[in-house]
């Protein structure tokens, strides 16, 4: 770990934070604006790590406010790292944007979105990959199970790997279609790694560096709503394509994802042409229409097509 990435640590993440708003971590829009301010001024995060209030002001040119804020998250260095090593030692690591192996496709494509770092179990080799992105309703009958299991085995014959939020219903389909067909496998979850790690097959799975989990939530946290709605925005950008396997009309996570997609154009939008109003609606909206037919691919030509771990 550098020392600028300690630094977003200290700085950002929710470990160790407390009550106290004075040292309440910097949210990604706010460290978005921080790491430009040190852009301009030519000043790396490390630089300002463990400085006075006063010498912050100074250096940055900002409020007393705002200044004794990032005094007293540095002031919380030393706790913090003893957490960050606990977790380490269960497998669970944080990447930040400093560093190399953060997925620099969602850095790329989301900008100031992205969040500032990222607890992760598993194996970070697998952001190597081209991916497609496969979301759904919790809800689904085996007729859509069925059509997601023949959809992720397709694109992987034209070298597509499988992300997706590790929710119930569509996203389970697609991880396990993957974990039977060995194709490599990213998460980004709505809840802590910890909870995730629960589930035997994926904990599996991470041992075995078959797939790689990615949340933005502390390890201990449980699912946050408003972290699934931010998620979906990360499968998006990992996603070379993505495919709606069902969605709700006007209402959930999946619809709301999708659109936003449809806005921000992180990822071509595929949608199951079957006859739900969702689906049919997101297809009137711009999403590409797929059925039972379509082969799999996203790009038009070949990719990778066999995988190794």
């Amino acid at each position: 770990m550098n020392e600028n990435s300690r630094a977003v640590i200290t700085f950002c993440s929710y470990l160790c934070s407390g009550d106290d708003d004075s040292i309440k971590p910097l949210t990604p829009s706010e460290w978005s604006r921080l790491a430009e301010l040190l852009k301009t001024k030519g000043i790396e995060p490390k630089d300002i790590h463990g400085m006075t209030e006063k010498d912050i002001v100074s250096l940055l040119e900002c409020g007393k406010d705002f200044a004794h804020r990032l005094a007293r998250l540095s002031e919380r260095s030393a706790g913090l790292f003893v957490e960050v090593s606990r977790y380490l030692n269960m497998g669970i690591k944080i990447y930040t944007r400093a560093d190399r192996e953060y997925p620099a496709i969602l850095k790329k494509k989301l900008g100031r979105k992205c969040p500032p770092l990222f607890y992760c179990a598993g194996n970070i080799g697998l952001l190597r990959f081209k991916y497609a992105g496969w979301q759904g309703s919790r809800n689904i009958d085996e007729n859509d199970a069925d059509f997601a299991r023949n959809a992720v085995i397709k694109a992987a014959s034209h070298g597509f790997a499988v992300v997706s939020g590790g929710a119930k219903g569509s996203d389970s389909v697609a991880f396990e279609t993957a974990l039977s067909e060995r194709i490599p496998i990213i998460e980004y979850i709505s809840c802590g790694i910890i909870q995730r790690l629960r589930n035997p097959s994926a904990r599996k799975a991470a041992a075995d560096g078959r797939i790689l989990i990615l949340s933005a939530s502390v390890p201990e946290a449980g699912f946050n709503t408003g972290m699934a709605m931010s998620r979906n925005k990360y499968i998006y950008a990992q996603s070379f394509g993505s495919v709606i396997i069902k969605s709700e009309l006007k209402k959930g996570g999946t619809w709301a994802g999708a659109v936003e997609n449809l806005k921000n154009k992180w990822c071509s939008l595929f949608c199951r042409d079957i006859n739900y109003p969702g689906n049919q609606e997101l297809i009137r909206l711009g999403a590409i229409p797929v059925n039972e037919n379509w082969d799999g691919n996203f790009s038009g030509d070949s990719g990778q097509k066999e995988f190794t771990f």
